[in-house]
């Protein structure tokens, strides 16, 4: 019978050293295959995978397309790239972005919960939002086995507190106590695989870039939602899984529902800028117009430009207010 020979973790915020703890505790003759996704700047180049194959005993590296998935390796996703699984390979591809992050957790976690079901343990680490939670809720339901981090030592709980809200978790570990859990669990039996649901495959199939949701015949699971996309404008399709609610548009763009709230928070904060930056613009023209007036004798003139520039000033600080209010955490959230 299988084991538990799929490791996939997922994290954010804080996750480097969360990573390098937990990697150094795994031995040289861990019998599974680890898969890490760190939320990553799609431009900066990676030292995830020497930082941790310096830590501990096993290889660490980020694959490439099509590599073979082999036992005791840790392989990281690379910037600007999704890490999914299939049946004994691993994929690299540049599919649309979850919550605005590619690497997306939730992209990894779907796709290992799709290849290898009831053989996958997922761990959920330190980070922000809630990137992961889907992921989990996939594993578990495919048979798989859930770990997550103890918000309370976390360097950032939110994505290891929004995970354990769900009734899916089978684990709650410190990072210290992580690796002997990992080495238990992947000498267990794995339990029976669980076949998911077909928007879960199709939406694996969206980040593999294995077709175009704009192809004639493919449908976006769900039903429209009425929201606009933040990344590209389009409608967003509401789907409805295991109790969750998340959102996909005709691109493929994906968000659960914290991230969205998150992602219209900035596309509002970006649009009251631009709308502070063009008064502060007209502040310049009306002193500009004033002087003129001035200059002429107009004072008629001056006065009204005088009064044009004193109400942009007013309208800077009602946007300013604006943009403070939105910085707020968006409930659950510590973005």
């Amino acid at each position: 019978m299988p084991t538990r020979d799929i490791v996939v973790i997922g994290a954010s915020a804080g996750g480097v050293e969360a990573l390098q703890r937990l990697c150094a505790q795994l031995p040289a003759d861990f019998p599974a295959a680890v898969f890490v996704t760190q939320h990553l700047s799609p431009s900066a180049r990676s030292m995830l995978p020497l930082l941790l194959d310096r830590v501990g005993p096993l290889p660490a590296r980020s694959p490439s397309d099509g590599d073979p998935i082999g036992r005791g390796t840790i392989y990281v996703a690379a910037p600007d790239h999704h890490m999914l699984l299939r049946k004994g390979t691993v994929l690299m591809r540049r599919g649309p972005n979850e919550n605005r992050t590619r690497p997306a957790v939730n992209s990894l976690f779907r796709s290992a919960a799709l290849a290898y079901g009831g053989r996958v343990i997922g761990v959920v680490l330190t980070g922000l939002l809630d990137d992961g939670t889907e992921g989990l809720i996939a594993i578990t339901a495919a048979g798989g086995t859930s770990v997550v981090q103890d918000p309370e030592e976390a360097a950032w709980p939110s994505m290891p507190r929004n995970a354990l809200k769900r009734d899916h978790v089978s684990h709650v570990a410190k990072l210290a106590d992580m690796g002997k859990l990992l080495l238990r669990l992947v000498k267990e039996e794995a339990d029976p695989t669980i076949p998911l649901p077909e928007e879960y495959r199709i939406e694996d199939r969206m980040a593999a870039q294995e077709f175009s949701v704009l192809e004639p015949g493919i449908e976006t699971p769900g039903s429209p939602s009425h929201i606009s996309c933040p990344d590209c404008g389009g409608v967003l399709n509401q789907i409805e899984s295991q109790d969750e609610i998340r959102f996909r548009c005709q691109v493929g763009h994906a968000f659960t529902p914290l991230g969205l709230a998150v992602a219209q928070s900035e596309e509002l904060e970006r649009a009251l800028s631009v709308a502070a930056r063009t008064h502060r613009d007209r502040i310049r023209l009306f002193e500009q117009m004033g002087a003129n007036a001035h200059a002429r004798g107009l004072p008629r003139a001056e006065d009204r430009w005088k009064e044009a520039a004193e109400e942009s000033v007013q309208m800077i600080a009602v946007l300013e207010q604006a943009m403070q209010t939105l910085r707020k955490p968006v409930p659950d959230g510590e973005a």
